[in-house]
């Protein structure tokens, strides 16, 4: 395999995590009596750009489906990051009437709410029906597609250059990454802003959060393999901050090359941690399959030892990443009976791969288990929060991420 970026070959191995089905493909009750389709979910490293990428094994098309189940909206934290990350962009950029948002990945209008509450014109990119009808009941413009090159050409034909194009979240998540970032830049207005968040490579692979990786996921990301796939596709990063989200993001600011302003001294501070750290070296990358495979033991024997004694367990958050470390562990519903959800998009249906039930939260109140497994760790105050009748009864969560913990 060749690199995304740069055609590289690639040869420096990052993770196996063995073979799993898509994160996000929940099964219906019909869809049990027929087998999965399952994929490699290998990472490797290109040593010339040092982007980390899946290998190729299955197209956007049949991971970013129409009935697509991830809705941004049920996360309570996710929203509140969203309102503040708008406020935020007002003030820096002095957003008002006169200017044009576009956020592309919408999901289910969970941002462009805030935007357009202000009175700010904007537009949606989501290519998935499901939250695409979504955001359009929320009164926001939608165009369903995948973005690119091409689509980006084709709106600002029609006048839909952008002050802020927002690509939060799905940098990640696209095949081609070249054909995205030159469509950002393509999309932008001159002078205006672009940002994307994505989870950052480092705190991956400190924090051992493997549970990150998905056939979803092509990319995982550092700044110094964004600040050379920019530069190649017509973008320049001129800011950078830490996020807290997704167990520890960066947000890039970048503009179109023509008018870039003067990069911010956070480029450079990132850009020497990450030098010091080994980002550039095969050595930053070896040991983390070691210790993917040890959270995976500690957490199935943390179950099993449930199941011996006769402990009820429970889950909540049936999660992308969650679906990951069900996968490489083998566990399925013998050991984990069921995960509570409180999106009704996967309520009724089961997780791929393991084919755990996915039931609402009213699971819990009545089968009082002794413990919640949290497996989108991530959130897990918000979720120990949510769920804190179960301390009346003297349950406990646990989740598995770095390593195995009680709350």
């Amino acid at each position: 395999m060749k690199c995304r970026h740069c055609g590289s070959e690639l040869r420096l191995p990052f993770i196996d995590l063995g073979m799993a089905p898509p994160s996000n493909a929940y099964l219906t009750r019909e869809q049990l009596d027929l087998p999965e389709k399952r994929y490699p979910l290998r990472v490797l490293v290109c040593e010339s750009c040092w982007l980390a990428q899946t290998e190729d094994y299955v197209g956007a098309g049949d991971l970013f489906t129409e009935d697509y189940a991830y809705f941004s909206s049920v996360s309570q934290t996710w929203l509140e990051h969203a309102r503040n990350y708008v406020a935020s962009m007002c003030d820096r950029l002095h957003l008002g009437p006169e200017s044009l948002v576009a956020e592309i990945a919408a999901n289910d209008g969970y941002l462009l709410q805030y935007v357009q509450r202000r009175g700010i014109p904007c537009y949606g990119i989501e290519p998935t029906k499901s939250t695409a009808s979504a955001a359009r009941e929320k009164g926001i413009r939608i165009v369903e597609a995948f973005f690119g090159k091409k689509l980006a050409s084709d709106l600002a034909e029609k006048g839909q250059r952008a002050d802020l194009v927002i690509a939060n979240n799905v940098l990640a998540h696209v095949p081609d990454i070249n054909d995205f970032t030159g469509g950002v830049a393509t999309l932008l207005k001159p002078g205006g802003v672009a940002t994307f968040e994505f989870p950052y490579l480092l705190n991956l692979v400190r924090e051992n959060q493997f549970d990150t990786i998905y056939h979803e996921h092509y990319s995982y990301l550092s700044l110094t393999a964004i600040d050379r796939i920019f530069r190649a596709n017509g973008l320049v990063v001129i800011d950078v901050e830490h996020l807290p989200t997704h167990g520890g993001s960066i947000r890039v600011f970048a503009q179109g090359n023509e008018a870039a302003t003067a990069p911010g001294a956070a480029i450079k501070t990132m850009l020497s941690e990450e030098r010091q750290a080994g980002v550039n070296g095969s050595a930053f990358y070896s040991g983390f399959q070691s210790r993917a495979e040890t959270a995976k033991r500690e957490f199935l024997a943390f179950l099993r030892e449930q199941k011996k004694t006769g402990r009820k367990v429970g889950a909540y958050g049936a999660a992308a990443k969650g679906n990951t470390l069900l996968n490489f562990a083998g566990i399925d519903s013998e050991l984990l009976p069921y995960v509570a959800d409180r999106s009704p998009a996967k309520q009724g249906k089961y997780l791929p791969g393991s084919r755990i039930p996915v039931v609402d939260e009213n699971r819990l109140w009545s089968d009082k288990p002794e413990w919640v497994v949290i497996l989108p760790w991530n959130i897990h105050s918000e979720i120990e929060a949510q769920l804190a009748r179960i301390r009346d009864w003297g349950a406990k969560f646990v989740w598995a991420i770095p390593r195995l913990q009680v709350s």
